[in-house]
């Protein structure tokens, strides 16, 4: 998985019922773009360090507009 700054982390809730959560990575780690990722949350407005599982998944952001 590799991410750019801006771009959203989803997760996929792992148990039935659980919601998704997304954010967008607002810093990274390794220059090469490997996690862990420093991501912003928009259900909870808070920073945390996340080393995304299986359940997640990158939208990287020139996808997001169409380009």
């Amino acid at each position: 998985m590799k991410a750019a700054v801006g771009d959203r982390l989803v997760v996929e809730g792992a148990h039935q019922g659980e919601p998704r959560r997304i954010g967008v990575i607002v810093a990274l780690h390794h220059d090469d773009g490997t996690p862990p990722y420093v991501v912003r949350w928009f259900d909870e407005e808070h920073e945390t360090l996340v080393y995304p599982g299986p359940d997640a998944h990158v939208e990287h952001h020139d996808t997001r507009l169409g380009r």
